[in-house]
This record gives structure tokens, C-alpha cells and sequence, in this order.
């Protein structure tokens, strides 16, 4: 329930970077709600967002990697992480308010669908027979779990709907990411991102949210370290490393493992209910994870 898929199988996607970006990626939606227990969401983000970008952006100085970026890579740069961060992100935490943790996972690990389809329009990825199969099945595995939780009135359907909202956002951030993202360096790419999509959601936040909610508690500060360093540092560029290194189809397939990792880190970490179709579910996930990532060697 808890393997990334082997590193042979994934279109040169190897097993070290798969591994921790799967735990990571998954494992934030769960820690992040232990921190949505004592402030407002949007306001957790800015400050999340500006503490991993300040760390990112003064080790790219110290590294002299900024002096590689133009005018023009700056201001894509900052227009990505608003879309990536800020949007993504801002939507998803917004959801988590009245849907569960791994309800919110499980609805953004719909992206490949999206990505895949909008990748062989506007990045000319060949999107086969295989691939088209294996997209198939991670729906319908997302679609058995999420029907079996709508029908057991587990989650609201406004977290839902903000939930769909953050897919939308991720699929056209790999999409633009792929596209436009300058040659920098990870940690050049990664830093302005995120204090990009601080300082943009920073003022949203003040605006809708009221600080004084914050409740200063070692939980919340715990919280907040893990998604600092683990997530928005460690995750974030390592999905940044995997874009780079496959397809944004290829890629974007191993959040069809999203839904068991963040089903078992709610259940694990929040006690939250683990429903008889999310296992159910699972499977045809896994299948199509298989068709999506396994090099292309026959009929296709």
C-alpha cells in the first residue's frame, strides 16, 4: 500500500526521487491539518510559503545560482508559483476546512488525467493506447473511492468543489512548468516559486482570515516545520526534479498513488475512517500507475 512504483518501470524517474516525493507529497495533507487545528489555512500557507522560500532563495544566492536568472526568468518564475503554490495550494488547505485529509488526496490525484490530456495539445506528448488505459483505471480507482465516500456523507461537498479547484491549478502548473520554466536550477526554481506564492497569498490571507485565530501550540509549530522543510523544500523539488526528468504525463501518474499513501497517513496520524471502497479502489489505482510509467516497448 506504501510502494512507490520501481524505478525500472518509470520512464527514467529512479527510485530515490520517487520514494520521498511519494511519502512527502502524500503525508503533507494529514500533518497540514494537524496545523489547520490552530490557524486559519491561508494565513499557515503565506507564512509556510515565505519561511521555505526565504531558505531556498538565500541558498541559491549563497550558491551564486540567482545570477542566472534574467528579468524575464524572474517574472516566470513568480507568475509559476503563484499557480503552483499559492493557487494550488491556497485551494487545496481551503478544502481541508470541511472535507477530510485524505478525501482532499484522493481528489487531487485526479491531475494525470488532466495533465496527460492537456500535455498532448500544448507540449506534443504522445499520449498511446497504454497510457490512455492506464489514466482509465487511476480514474475509476478515484472514482470508486470517492463514490463510496460521498455516499457515506463523510465529507462536505464545498471542500469537494475546492478540492477539483486544486487540480485544476496543479495540472496547469506541471503544464506551464514544463514549458516555461528557465534553466536555472532547482533551487533557484524552487525559491521564487515559493516566496512568489507567499507574498501573493500573504495579502489574500490578511484580508479574508483573522490572525488573532492563530493559537500558538507545539503542534502547530511542528506542523509547520515538517510542511516547511519536508514538504514545501523536500517535496516541491523533488517534483520539480521528477518534471525534468520524464514527461508531465509520466510524472504527474504517481499521483495516482496519492489516494492509499493520504488515506493511510489520515488514518494513522488524525484517526480518520478508512472506507471499504477506498481499499477497493486501490487496485485499479495501481494497474494504471503500471500502464502510465512502464517504458514504452511494444505496440504501446
Amino acid at each position: 500500500m506504501s510502494e512507490c512504483v520501481p524505478a525500472r518501470r518509470a520512464e527514467g524517474a529512479p527510485l530515490g526521487l520517487l520514494v520521498p516525493f511519494c511519502l512527502g507529497w502524500s503525508s503533507a495533507f494529514a500533518v497540514g491539518k494537524i496545523g489547520l487545528a490552530d490557524a486559519p489555512p491561508l494565513l499557515f500557507l503565506a507564512v509556510r510559503f515565505l519561511l521555505a522560500g526565504v531558505i531556498l532563495t538565500v541558498a541559491a544566492g549563497g550558491l551564486g545560482h540567482l545570477r542566472r536568472l534574467d528579468r524575464r526568468g524572474w517574472l516566470l518564475l513568480a507568475g509559476l508559483g503563484v499557480v503552483n503554490t499559492a493557487l494550488y495550494l491556497g485551494l487545496s488547505f481551503s478544502a481541508m476546512k470541511s472535507a477530510s485529509s485524505g478525501m482532499v488526496a484522493i481528489i487531487v490525484s485526479a491531475a494525470p488525467v488532466l495533465t496527460a490530456v492537456a500535455s498532448a495539445f500544448f507540449l506534443g506528448e504522445t499520449l498511446t493506447l497504454r497510457k490512455a488505459a492506464g489514466l482509465g483505471l487511476g480514474v475509476l480507482g478515484v472514482g470508486l473511492i470517492v463514490r463510496g465516500r460521498l455516499g457515506g456523507g463523510v465529507d462536505d461537498p464545498l471542500g469537494i468543489l475546492l478540492a477539483l479547484g486544486s487540480v485544476a491549478a496543479l495540472s496547469a502548473g506541471a503544464l506551464l512548468y514544463k514549458r516555461f520554466a528557465p534553466a536555472a536550477g532547482l533551487v533557484v526554481n524552487g525559491g521564487v516559486q515559493t516566496l512568489a506564492g507567499g507574498l501573493a497569498l500573504l495579502p489574500v490571507a490578511l484580508l479574508l482570515e483573522d490572525p488573532v485565530s492563530v493559537t500558538p501550540t507545539v503542534s502547530l509549530a511542528l506542523s509547520m516545520a515538517y510542511m516547511v522543510l519536508a514538504v514545501s523544500i523536500g517535496s516541491h523539488l523533488l517534483w520539480f526534479a521528477l518534471l525534468a526528468r520524464t514527461s508531465a504525463t509520466v510524472a504527474s501518474a504517481y499521483h495516482f498513488l496519492m489516494p492509499p499513501l493520504g488515506l493511510a497517513f489520515g488514518w494513522l496520524l488524525l484517526g480518520e475512517t478508512v472506507q471499504p471502497w477506498d481499499l477497493i479502489g486501490i487496485l485499479p489505482v495501481a494497474a494504471g500507475i503500471w500502464l502510465v510509467t512502464r517504458p514504452a516497448g511494444g505496440a504501446g
